[in-house]
C-alpha cells in the first residue's frame, strides 16, 4: 500500500515537470527530489505546489521538490522508474496557470513571489566560491542517511551502557555504529572524485590510505602518523589531488598504456603526497576546528549562539547550509558529536514561531492559513523550506523576525555551553524535534534533552512574539487579511509582476 502511495506521488509529479523527456538528471537529498530540466517553462509550478505530498518547491542549480525526510527516499526510486518506463512517451503539454483572483493575496501569490525572489537570489548566488561550496555539499549529502542511522545506534548503545542493560549486545551495537565512521574517509574520497570529474574508485583508493592501520609504521619526516589522521578533510584533499593527477595522466599517457599507467601513477603520486604532507596538515586542521568550536562555546557561548542561530536561515535560503557538513563531520570525528547543529537548529524554531504568528494575524486569509497549517508539521521536524519560500521570505518582515527567534534560541543553548553543559548531535541531517534521539552531552541525557527543548521553546516564543507585533505592516495586513472573494483594498498589481508584499 505504501509503495502504491509513493508511486502515485511520483506519477502525479512527473507530468507537472514536463514529462520524462524534459528531465536530464534525478537525485535526492534529505528532503528534496532534485531534477535537472531541459525546458523550465514546461513546469507547472502552481499545480505542483498544490499536490498534497509536496511541501514546497525550490529553484537553484536544480529544480527541487520538497517532499520531506523519509518520503523523498521512497518517492525518488518510483519517480526514476516511471521516467525510465515512459521515455518513449510524448511529454505532457504545458498547462496554463489560472489568473490570480482580484481579491485577497493568496498562498499562490506568495509562492509565486517567493519563486521570483529565489530566482533573483540564484542569479546573485552563482559565484565561483558559492558554486564550489555546493560541490563540497554534494560530496557529503549522500552520506547523511548512514550518518543518521549510525548516530542513533551509537546513542542507543550509550544509553544501554549507562543503564547496564544487555551487556552482551553493547559490543555488537558499538561495532555497527562505528564501522561506517571508521571508513567514512573512503566514501568521501569516492564521492569527491565523482563530483570533480575523476574516477570514483581511484578517489576512494587514495582516501583509504588515511584509515589504513599500517600508516602508524611510516616515518613522515619525523612526524608521527596515526590511522585516520586528517579524517574527512584529508580524504577530500587527497581525492581532489587524485583527480588532478588522473586528468594530467590522461593528457600525456599514450592510449595504449593508459589502462596500466594512469591508475598506477594516480594512486602512487597522490598516495605519497597524502602520506608525507596532506595527512599531517589535515590532521592539524581537524584538531583546530574541534578546538575552535569548544572554545567558541566555552568563552562566547551565548553571543556565539545568538549569531549562529540568527544567521542560519539566510544560509538555508541560499542553499549553502549543506556546505557546513564537512565541519559537522569533522567535529563528530573529533568529539563524538557536533556542538554546532543544536544551535543552528534553533533557526527552524524561530521560523515555526513566525509562521504561527502569521497564521493568527491573518484570520480571514484561508488560502495562506491552509498553507501554513500543512507546512507546520514538517517545520516542527526541521524541514523549513516550505515555510521559508511559501510564507516568510515573500512576506519579508516575517523572515527577519524568524531569524530573531532563531538567534534567541541559539543564545539560550549557547549559554549552557558557556556554563559547561555543552552537547551536540552524534549525526547530521535531522533538526527540530527529529534531533532529540541524536543528542549527547557532558551533563547527561536528561539535562541535555531539557536544554535543547528549552531552546526550541525560546525560539518558538520569540519568533512568534516578534512576528506577531512587528512582522506585518499595516499595508500588508490590509492586503492579506481578507477572504479571496473580497475586493482588493488597493489596485491589483500589473499582470506579470509579482505582488508587492515586502515593506
Amino acid at each position: 500500500m505504501s509503495t502504491d502511495k509513493n508511486r502515485a506521488t511520483a506519477a502525479a509529479i512527473l507530468p507537472l515537470v514536463g514529462g520524462p523527456d524534459n528531465i536530464t538528471s534525478i537525485a535526492h537529498c534529505m528532503t528534496r527530489l532534485r531534477i535537472s530540466l531541459r525546458d523550465r517553462s514546461l513546469v507547472q509550478d502552481e499545480a505542483l505546489r498544490a499536490l498534497p505530498a509536496v511541501l514546497g518547491v525550490v529553484e537553484d542549480d536544480t529544480y527541487q521538490i520538497v517532499l520531506g525526510p523519509g518520503a523523498v527516499a521512497r518517492v525518488t526510486p518510483e519517480f526514476e522508474a516511471l521516467v525510465e518506463e515512459a521515455r518513449a512517451a510524448a511529454p505532457a503539454a504545458p498547462h496554463a496557470t489560472a489568473p490570480t483572483p482580484a481579491g485577497a493575496i493568496t498562498a499562490d501569490d506568495l509562492a509565486a513571489h517567493g519563486a521570483a525572489l529565489k530566482e533573483a537570489q540564484k542569479a546573485r548566488n552563482a559565484t565561483p566560491f558559492k558554486l564550489f561550496l555546493r560541490r563540497i555539499a554534494n560530496i557529503f549529502v549522500p552520506l547523511i542517511p548512514a550518518l543518521i542511522g549510525c548516530g542513533i545506534i551509537a546513542g542507543l548503545n550509550g544509553l544501554l551502557t549507562n543503564l547496564g542493560w544487555v551487556p552482551a549486545v553493547v559490543p555488537a551495537l558499538a561495532a555497527i555504529a562505528s564501522g561506517f565512521m571508521s571508513l567514512i574517509a573512503v566514501f568521501v574520497g569516492y564521492n569527491t572524485a565523482k563530483e570533480f570529474g575523476g574516477t570514483p574508485i581511484l578517489g576512494g583508493a587514495v582516501a583509504a590510505i588515511i584509515v589504513f592501520p599500517g600508516v602508524a609504521k611510516i616515518d613522515a619526516f619525523g612526524l608521527e602518523l596515526k590511522p585516520g589522521q586528517g579524517g574527512v578533510l584529508g580524504a577530500l584533499a587527497a581525492a581532489v589531488l587524485a583527480v588532478y593527477v588522473e586528468k594530467w595522466c590522461r593528457r600525456w599517457v599514450p592510449e595504449t598504456l593508459d589502462v596500466l599507467v594512469t591508475p598506477t601513477l594516480t594512486v602512487l603520486i597522490s598516495g605519497l603526497v597524502t602520506l608525507f604532507g596532506l595527512m599531517y596538515l589535515a590532521g592539524e586542521a581537524s584538531a583546530a576546528i574541534g578546538t575552535f568550536a569548544d572554545r567558541l562555546l566555552a568563552y562566547g557561548g551565548a553571543f556565539a549562539g545568538l549569531i549562529l542561530g540568527g544567521l542560519f536561515l539566510p544560509l538555508v535560503m541560499l542553499g549553502l547550509h549543506q556546505a557546513l557538513i564537512p565541519i559537522h563531520t569533522t567535529l563528530i570525528e573529533h568529539d563524538g558529536y557536533t556542538v554546532l547543529l543544536p544551535i543552528l537548529a534553533m533557526a527552524g524554531a524561530g521560523q515555526v514561531g513566525a509562521a504561527i504568528a502569521v497564521y493568527y494575524r491573518l484570520p480571514h486569509n484561508g488560502s495562506l492559513r491552509a498553507t501554513i497549517k500543512s507546512a507546520l508539521p514538517a517545520g516542527f521536524l526541521g524541514v523549513g523550506e516550505p515555510l521559508i519560500y511559501g510564507v516568510s521570505l515573500p512576506l519579508g518582515r516575517p523572515f527577519v523576525t524568524a531569524c530573531v527567534g532563531g538567534a534567541a534560541g541559539g543564545a539560550f543553548v549557547g549559554l549552557f555551553g558557556q556554563l559547561g553543559m555543552s552537547f551536540g548531535s552524534t549525526a547530521i541531517g535531522p533538526s527540530g524535534w527529529a534531533l532529540f534521539p541524536l543528542l549527547d552531552g557532558r551533563a547527561g541525557a536528561g539535562i541535555t534533552l531539557a536544554i535543547y527543548a528549552g531552546g526550541l521553546l525560546v525560539g518558538y516564543l520569540v519568533g512568534f512574539t516578534a512576528t506577531y507585533f512587528f512582522g506585518l505592516s499595516r499595508a500588508q495586513l490590509a492586503a492579506l487579511d481578507r477572504s479571496e472573494d473580497e475586493p482588493p483594498a488597493t489596485p491589483v498589481d500589473q499582470p506579470g509582476q509579482p505582488p508587492v508584499l515586502t515593506h
